[in-house]
Order: C-alpha cells, then structure tokens, then sequence
C-alpha cells in the first residue's frame, strides 16, 4: 500500500519531468520510445533510487496510449535492472547502474567538425553557477553542492542547429572565461587556454528521444530520436575538469571508427585502430 508521501511524490512529478512527446507516425513502437523517456529521466536525475514511476494509469495519461502499452514500457525499464515492480506497491527505481561506457581517447571520437570541411557556430543559451546535484558531483568527483559552472549551447553547421550541448565545468575553473567566449571558442580550448593539461576523456554513447526544449532547439519534432553522448574530461592528475552531455540529431552527425581484426589466446576479436592527432572540438 502506497504511503501518503509516496502518493505527494507520484502527484508532484508532472511539476518536475521534461514535457517529452511521442512520435506516433516514427518507426520506434511507442512502448520503446516512453522507456527512453523514462530511462532518461532517471539518468538525468528526475527519478532517483526508490521513487516511484507514474503508473500505467499515470502513463497512459501523459502520453494517450493504452493500459498495454504503457505495461510494455514499464516491464522493459524492469528487464533493463531500472526499476522493480511490486504488485500493490508500484514500479520504483533500484540504484541506478553506469549506463554501457564507450571509451575514447580525447582524439578519437570526440566531436570534431573541423574535419567535416564545413563551417560551424555555437549559441549560448544559458550560462550560470549553481550548486552541483548529487549526479554531477560524482562525475566532477566533487561534494554534492559544490559550485560549478552550467552552460547550456546549440552548434550550427551550415545554419541547421546539430547539437545541443550542457556543460558543467568546475567553478574555480570556469570563473577564467566568459559566457561571450562560449561563442567564438570550443571549451576545450578555452580549459587549454586556462592553464589545464586535458589529457583524457570517457564516454557513453546511447540513444534517446528529444524533450519539447531540446526539439525546439534543434528545430525537430518532440519525441524525435537523438544520439546521447555522455563524457568526462580529466587532466593528467586525472582531475575531471568537465562533464558534457551533448545530444546530435543523426541526419548531420554520425560517429565512425576504423577496426581491424586481431588474434589473440583467448581469440580473434576486434579492435579499434588509433586515430590521427587532430584538434578535437569538445563542445
């Protein structure tokens, strides 16, 4: 039986969750497209470990599916390991684990569009200090509340919006440039040009659906499938210096890798070739 707090919980969360939308006329089952909404929200932090997730009713609600569909999502988040379900008690996140990690060097994957031959431009859309949440602070290896510098950008290439950009970069770090400079430079050389040895990067890469801000940023459709890239950049003390959540529309940005196949005791596997030395744009 729900208690009166887990009820509070469940009736304040529409005041809280990114108003995302489905694409009916899209070729993701609309089952799948709420469980990346919903798998978002509690990588994004909008769930946290033992809240409880909007129940099918809830669900059925929000987005004007049917009781099956909105079961479908939920039994999906439930194999996945994001939540347990519990007759009579609901569905509430269990502790979120690390989402699948790609590593990179900081001259592989990370975005690069001097190499497209094409010209590109950035929009600051928001720039504050605030204090760090408990996700953010663990991947800045900081005490939850630390303040850190949020900005929040759209880059351009050839005047359609590619990307949208949050940041969060150390205070004592950040203070040494402005919002203006998130314009005309890449941060990662603006870290460079305030002294910090960047020396390494880690980062996640997945799928998710666009959010009615993000849609409107990059002039698509809400619900519209997205590349998530999640990363962490350290210095050569392994300090992470910033923490970058980017989001590219995947008709103008694709990720490719060369590999090659090598033989091994264990097997034949497949690995990555290195990748040239090049000025890599981190956001």
């Amino acid at each position: 039986m729900n208690t009166k707090a887990d009820q509070m919980d469940v009736d304040q969360e529409p005041e809280r969750r990114s108003q995302a939308r489905l694409n009916p006329s899209g070729h993701v089952p609309l089952y799948h497209q709420i469980f990346l909404i919903l798998r978002n929200r509690i990588y994004g932090g909008e769930l946290s470990e033992g809240d409880l997730v909007p129940s099918e009713q809830d669900l059925t609600t929000e987005f004007g599916v049917s009781r099956i569909t909105a079961k479908r999502a939920l039994n999906e988040l439930a194999d996945a390991g994001l939540v347990v379900r519990e007759r009579g008690r609901g569905t509430r996140v269990v502790k979120r684990p690390p989402a699948p990690a790609v590593t990179s060097s900081i001259d592989g994957w990370l975005e690069n569009v001097s190499l497209m031959g094409v010209a590109t431009r950035a929009q600051v859309l928001d720039f504050e200090y605030l204090p760090a949440s408990e996700d953010i602070a663990q991947a800045l290896d900081l005490e939850a509340g630390t303040e850190v510098q949020r900005a929040v950008r759209v880059r351009w290439l050839d005047e359609q919006p590619m990307s949208f950009l949050v940041t969060y970069v150390p205070a004592d770090i950040g203070r040494q440039f402005e919002r203006a400079d998130l314009d005309v430079k890449p941060l990662l050389h603006l870290l460079e040009r305030a002294g910090v040895d960047v020396s390494s990067a880690q980062q996640t890469i997945s799928a998710t659906l666009a959010d009615s801000e993000v849609a409107t940023a990059l002039s698509i459709h809400a619900g519209a499938p997205l590349i998530e890239v999640r990363r962490v950049v350290r210095d050569r003390l392994e300090r992470p210096v910033e923490y970058i959540r980017v989001l590219y529309r995947p008709d103008l940005y694709h990720f490719e890798m060369s590999m090659r196949r090598v033989r091994e005791e264990s097997g034949p596997r497949w690995t990555a070739t290195s990748a040239p030395t090049v000025p890599a744009d981190g956001g």
